[in-house]
């Protein structure tokens, strides 16, 4: 082990140098914002089909727009010097950035996107196994530069080839740089264990556990980032979803992935995803809860399959001219069976009835006079007497329909629930007043996970080729079988904390999770190291991890620089003053979190006190007031928790929810309280 640092007079030298690299990349840079830009006019101009045209100026157009929209920052963090040795890159040396940038695109790199696969080794290379680097150079930035060259302030060399290696204070520094504002990327400090998630295989399915301050989230983003680059014809085609828990959150987390140069990523909550109605009504726990549970697939599948017989259906019979066209007796119900126990979507189904009794007719008008024109075919399917004859056997469904149909009529629901739920479940479920038809309900958000449910049934949904699943241990059995219909045929990055599960219906095992996610051979990968989270904080947590139904290995963190306060008090909004006062005087954002029911009476002795507080939208403020539900996903410098035992009675997993309110502090964390602590 040795200094990173060379003596100061080589530092001088080397920054000197490096700042005018960077003058160099930025020049190179600006010539390729605007060569896009012109080659999109060029573009717009080829002489080719219009479809060829259309193609080429959408793809023009899309890069010149990526380029444009890069926010502003430093063009490179990292410098890989290789040794002679070395079989492949041997004497070379590259710097790498967030993005490539050259010249020329005929010409070396100025710049190597940190995604290439001679970026990898600036993450995976240590002393002990160098992969023929010879230095690792890390640059230090100012704070917030804008990509200026004079804010290279300091570099830091890894001697790598000669077995030297130290804790670089330059990622030291990054990670714990006080956090106001949206999410940043981490491409430069990702750790190695992170790297080899983030460059997982597109066909992978990768399931993240990852405690409080491991780097999860970012690592999904920066997945999903590695995925648009190494496979961007696929991802193009088939698509890339990004699915959080909430609008806050996805608010928090937007300006990760264009900093990595990609935009236009569609990033949704589950319910933006699905959403065929406005959500108009609410349900009590008890109801939501039978509605998430994956018992509701099998009693969907009934009741939409009920509509489907052929029993008392007379037989089709299809007029052609003076001539009707009939089959053996028996033989339509026949075919309805036959397909019905192939079980496609419904609408399909309903479609590949038509189609054999079509085949059969056809057959006969063969024998009779042989084989008639393709006009003969279209019209016979078209018939008004087959249509009418298939709405009677497989009558057109709307998931509106099914639904209220079931949720409104004991009967129906009785019927379809047989042997799964039991009388008090069925009662849950049943609308005290059902609406006059589907079109006047009020549909809960828990309604809309069923309709989408029946929707899948009809008829198949459009998928992705990827899909990053945020806080996934929240997400129900049947919210995970929507996921799953979207990714049949791709893959996911499913990333939560079993222990900060909070929802009634919340993940206790992942390998259940991943079944219901339509992924049961996904790996499983636990992050336990954390970063951002300091050791005093998690120490604390830890604590709480005996009370939770989850078996989680406990976090540990590599910060020793972390503060933590218990403050009793006979005045908790007046002690609450007291601690965001002392947090101002600090550097960093403040984030004062407590139960739902307590945020008003919070805000009100912090605007007495003069202070103004902000919701949790406003991602720049300095002081923001947060329920205890919206925190998840979030960080503050400083925490300040409020009355946690008023958190963990607030709900059925309310220790799960302190769990997740003690671990949002990135460097600080105050507790107030009156009443005993719940750990």
């Amino acid at each position: 082990m040795t200094s990173l640092h060379p003596a100061p007079e080589d530092i001088e030298a080397a920054l000197h140098g490096e700042r005018a690299y960077h003058d160099t990349c930025a020049t190179a840079f600006a010539a390729m914002v605007d060569g896009a830009a012109e080659q999109v006019v060029i573009g717009e101009d080829v002489s080719a089909s219009g479809a060829d045209a259309e193609v080429l100026g959408y793809q023009l157009r899309s890069q010149a727009k990526a380029l444009r929209e890069l926010p502003e920052g430093p063009l490179f963090f990292g410098r890989l010097d290789f040794a002679d040795t070395e079989p492949e890159h041997g004497g070379q040396n590259y710097h790498v950035g967030r993005l490539r940038i050259t010249e020329d695109p005929a010409a070396p790199p100025l710049v190597v996107d940190w995604r290439a696969p001679v970026s990898r080794a600036f993450y995976q290379a240590s002393a002990r196994e160098p992969q023929g680097v010879e230095v690792r150079r890390r640059f230090g930035w100012a704070p917030g530069s804008r990509g200026a060259s004079a804010d290279l302030t300091g570099l830091e060399d890894e001697r790598l080839g000669r077995g030297e290696s130290q804790v670089s204070d330059i990622v030291t520094q990054e990670i714990e740089r006080p956090r106001i504002g949206p999410m940043r990327d981490i491409a430069a400090t990702i750790q190695p264990e992170q790297d080899d998630l983030v460059r997982a295989g597109l066909g992978a399915s990768v399931c993240v556990q990852g405690a409080p301050g491991t780097g999860k989230t970012a690592v999904g983003l920066h997945r999903a980032a590695y995925l648009l680059y190494t496979h961007p014809k696929r991802i193009q085609r088939s698509g890339l979803l990004i699915l959080g828990p909430n609008r806050t959150f996805l608010s928090y987390i937007a300006e990760v992935l264009p900093a990595l140069g990609e935009t236009g990523i569609r990033q949704a909550t589950l319910l933006d995803e699905i959403a065929s109605r406005p959500v108009t009504g609410t349900d009590p726990v008890p109801t939501a809860t039978v509605k998430h549970d994956a018992r509701m697939a099998e009693v969907l599948r009934r009741a939409l399959y009920a509509r489907v017989s052929a029993a008392d259906a007379p037989e089709p019979a299809v007029p052609d001219g003076s001539y009707r066209w009939r089959l053996p007796a028996g033989e339509p119900a026949g075919i309805v069976e036959e397909v019905r126990a192939e079980q496609p979507p419904y609408a399909v189904g309903r479609e590949r009835v038509r189609a054999r009794v079509v085949r059969r007719l056809l057959e006969q008008a063969e024998r009779r006079s042989g084989p008639p024109p393709n006009a003969w075919v279209r019209r016979i399917e078209r018939a008004r007497a087959l249509t009418a004859w298939l709405d009677a056997v497989w009558p057109k469904a709307r998931p509106e329909e099914v639904l209220a149909e079931l949720l409104g009529d004991g009967e129906a629901l009785a019927r379809a629930a047989d042997g799964l739920l039991d009388a008090g479940e069925q009662a849950a479920l049943l609308w005290p007043r059902p609406p006059r038809s589907y079109k006047s309900a009020r549909w809960s958000a828990a309604d809309l996970v069923l309709l989408d449910e029946l929707s899948g049934l009809i008829e198949h949904p459009d998928g992705y080729g990827h899909i990053v699943v945020d806080e996934a241990q929240d997400l129900s059995p049947m919210e995970c079988r929507a996921i799953a219909r979207r990714a049949v045929f791709g893959s996911l990055t499913v990333l939560g904390d079993l222990a900060q599960g909070t929802t009634p219906w919340a993940a206790r095992d992942w390998h259940v999770q991943l079944r219901h996610l339509g992924k049961p051979d996904a790996v499983v990968v636990p992050l336990t190291t954390g970063f951002r989270v300091p050791a005093a904080v998690v120490g604390l947590a830890n604590r709480l991890l005996a009370r939770l139904d989850v078996a989680v290995p406990a976090a540990r963190s590599l910060r020793s620089d972390g503060e933590l306060s218990v403050r009793p008090a006979d005045d908790v909004p007046a002690a609450t003053v007291t601690a965001v006062r002392e947090a101002l005087a600090r550097e960093g954002s403040v984030g004062v979190v407590a139960a739902d029911a307590d945020v008003a009476r919070v805000r009100d002795a912090l605007t007495a006190a003069g202070i103004r507080a902000a919701g949790p939208e406003d991602l720049g403020a300095r002081v923001a007031v947060v329920p205890a539900s919206l925190v998840k996903g979030l960080e503050y410098d400083h925490v300040v928790a409020v009355e946690p035992a008023a958190v963990a009675e607030a709900e059925e997993r309310g220790a799960h929810r302190l769990y997740v309110v003690l671990t949002r502090a990135v460097s600080r964390l105050d507790v107030v309280h009156a009443r005993p602590l719940p750990f």
